[in-house]
């Protein structure tokens, strides 16, 4: 049924489009192929093609509106524009130092042949390893603003794709993976989870990225770029004939999605086209497609590791409130005196600052430190519960601060709004003076609950806009961003590269206190190859306690002690947190001395094998140093992986330190159990990697002086 319907799709297409000509445009390479014209209806659709082979077959493109007509039938081809484009931009900080953009664009103007003649252009750019596309809408006399309704942009695929998959939810994406093929996405199954705060999943869609993995090889990969003042984009599943179709984020307040007057143009959407799994990972694709730093200098943020009054609150060891309590009937209630089990106190971030300063960390996260933590769970009006200036009694900032510059270490700040966006935007001028007072150049700003105002959802403009918005207002004071509970990241901190990091996916907090096990083996090697191709991820790594019975029986992290390492190489961010309790660190000094080593910031990068779901290697050389480290990580299944060191450089010798699961290392039974060697190494050397079941492996490749 499937091959009759896009065979008659073909035949239509073919048939209108007799007398409009098929605009085509190509990658540098030659090897990836736009079609455009007009079909049905005199309708605009685009084809993918890969070496001459269908990747994405007949898909329509238009919109529908509120109190307008739709715009997407009865449309004539005006003009066509093409253009190529090839140069080379430096990341201010990265996965890498230079970034080739090189690409071949096609724009398609369009106007309708009827009243009002409305007009907008479809533009492409067109890759080597994937292509974006966007509406622009220019300035004309009979459009002054839309509101739109629904995005009509469709990926008409062609086959039954393996799938790596999160519901499109509205508010989260901390889902776990499913992996299935696309004509069994059902995303309506996942809507009631005991372990998520809220979830809105009103369609049968897949947020993004979303990864898939063809009969042949072939590996595809759908999101967007430069997601501003628009809302964020989830893909509707057709599971009988293989399309996708967008599927706008909306709001319980207004009964359209999108807002935006006239001239604009929508966010990038884009799709990677490999045919192996590593080079998703290698593709600039996201961040190409972002308009150039606006920010000029950055270099009062530094890439940097941090430890921090966190992870002991998931555990349960202490709490992010000052006096809090529960009553006899089990509600909790403000007893307006410390209980001592707050953790922000003076004393333990003094701990924190003193272990990091000894171990090559340069920061400390510290959260629970502002008065309001008692007041915002369980309330359903939260504005106006957290005060962003204010320390709780027992915790001294300035006396911190200090410390902490006669260290060498300074304070990352910690907002969380509890979704209070009001209140936090009125108080952002005021938090991020603070901030630049005290020299603070990084927040990890938080957004738990549902979004006030009521009925706007974490992915809908409202929010974009919030996000955005909070990220240029701290760029005036010197303060980066690292966002929780945030917008999907699409590339924007190549214009705004005080957009350091995000959440945005499943995090290792849910090892400490999720009820379904927590992260299973398979997590990472999936996230590596999906939402880690949309940006920096900060997913707080390093627990070298991997079971904390102590503190709970039930619940344990899912990997060996030997991928907690790795992981500082394999998933990416400019500020890499050291998460567990310095007792813990303490206890195993020789797997400290990886994360003491490692860098943070990249001069290059190199993804040595992989495939999605199933394992990954990626290798990187530090900026400056000429040193690299390696990372390699597994599923469930332990395995064999040989590694090529041609990636040094020539003439160069390197010491190498092996951080490897021991023979009897496993992520449930036998976690701990780690091996580590040294040995020099050369671009000549091959070496055999075994990953335990959970397992990983962790290089230190130190260049020899």
């Amino acid at each position: 049924m499937k091959k009759i319907s896009l065979l008659l799709m073909s035949i239509l297409a073919f048939y209108s489009c007799q007398k409009e000509e098929v605009k085509t445009i190509s990658s540098p390479n030659n090897n990836l192929k736009v079609e455009v014209g007009l079909g049905q209806n005199k309708a605009p659709f685009y084809i993918v093609k890969k070496e001459n082979e269908v990747v994405v077959d007949t898909s329509y493109l238009g919109f529908e509106f509120k109190n307008a007509p739709a715009l997407k039938n009865n449309l004539r081809i005006v003009s066509v524009e093409t253009a190529s484009f090839d140069n080379v931009w430096e990341m201010p900080w990265g996965e890498q130092e230079k970034v080739i953009n090189n690409y071949n664009e096609l724009r398609v103007n369009l106007q309708e042949t009827a009243t009002p003649n409305r007009k907008f252009s479809v533009v492409f750019k067109v890759y080597d390893d994937g292509l974006g596309f966007r509406y622009e809408f220019p300035k004309q006399e009979n459009l002054k603003e839309v509101f739109i309704t629904e995005e009509q942009t469709a990926f008409n695929l062609t086959e039954d794709y393996k799938t790596f998959w999160i519901p499109g939810d509205w508010d989260i994406y901390e889902h776990l993976y499913n992996t299935t093929p696309l004509s069994k996405i059902d995303a309506l199954s996942k809507r009631n989870h005991s372990n998520l705060a809220q979830t809105s999943i009103p369609n049968n869609a897949v947020n993004t990225p979303v990864t898939m993995v063809g009969k042949n090889g072939l590996h595809l990969s759908f999101h967007e770029a430069a997601l501003v003042d628009y809302s964020g984009m989830t893909l509707g599943v057709d599971t009988n004939n293989f399309n996708l179709k967008s599927i706008l984020v909306g709001s319980d307040n207004k009964d359209y999605k999108v807002h935006r007057t006239l001239p604009f143009h929508t966010p990038w959407r884009t799709i990677q086209v490999t045919d192996n799994a590593p080079d998703l990972i290698s593709s600039n694709l996201i961040v190409n497609l972002n308009e150039p730093n606006k920010l000029g200098d950055v270099s009062w943020f530094k890439p940097m590791k941090y430890t921090g009054v966190w992870w002991e609150m998931h555990l349960g060891r202490s709490s992010w409130d000052y006096g809090m309590t529960k009553d006899k009937n089990g509600n909790w209630v403000d007893t307006g005196k410390a209980h001592g089990r707050h953790g922000a106190t003076t004393a333990n971030v003094k701990k924190f600052i003193d272990f990091s300063a000894k171990n090559n960390i340069n920061g400390v996260l510290v959260e629970g430190w502002n008065t309001g933590w008692e007041h915002w769970i369980g309330f359903e009006d939260r504005e106006g519960v957290f005060d962003f200036v204010t320390p709780y009694p027992d915790y001294d900032m300035e006396e911190v601060i200090k410390y902490g510059k006669e260290k060498g270490v300074s304070i990352i700040m910690h907002h969380e709004t509890s979704s209070g966006t009001e209140t936090y935007t009125k108080q952002q001028d005021k938090a991020f003076a603070l901030m630049k007072k005290y020299g603070m150049h990084s927040v990890k700003t938080g957004y738990v609950g549902k979004i006030l105002p009521k009925g706007e959802f974490h992915h809908g403009q409202y929010m974009v806009n919030h996000y955005n918005n909070t990220v240029e207002k701290a760029a005036k004071y010197q303060v980066a961003i690292n966002a929780h509970e945030p917008i999907k990241p699409t590339g924007l901190r190549r214009t705004y590269p005080n957009t350091i990091s995000r959440e945005g996916l499943r995090g290792q907090e849910f090892n400490a206190w999720s009820s379904d096990g927590g992260n299973p083996p398979e997590h990472l090697p999936i996230v590596a190859f999906t939402r880690m191709l949309a940006g920096p991820i900060d997913y707080t790594p390093g627990i070298f306690n991997i079971k904390f019975n102590e503190y709970k029986k039930n619940n344990q992290v899912n990997t060996t002690l030997a991928q907690q390492l790795a992981l500082y190489v394999v998933i990416y961010s400019p500020v890499q947190m050291a998460a567990d309790l310095v007792e813990h660190y303490e206890a195993n000094l020789k797997a400290l001395q990886f994360i003491k080593e490692v860098g943070v910031d990249w001069k290059q990068t190199k993804v040595l094998n992989g495939e999605v779901g199933d394992y990954v290697t990626i290798a990187r050389e530090e900026r400056g140093t000429g040193n690299w480290f390696l990372g390699a990580i597994t599923d469930e299944n332990r395995r064999d992986l040989e590694i090529n060191f041609s990636f040094l450089e020539e003439g160069e010798s390197y010491t190498a330190t092996i951080y490897k699961d021991g023979k009897n290392a496993h992520w449930d039974k036998n976690p701990l159990d780690l091996e580590i060697t040294t040995l020099k190494v050369t671009n000549k050397t091959t070496m055999n990697l075994h990953l335990a079941a959970g397992g990983g492996v962790a290089i230190s490749i130190l260049k020899n002086k």
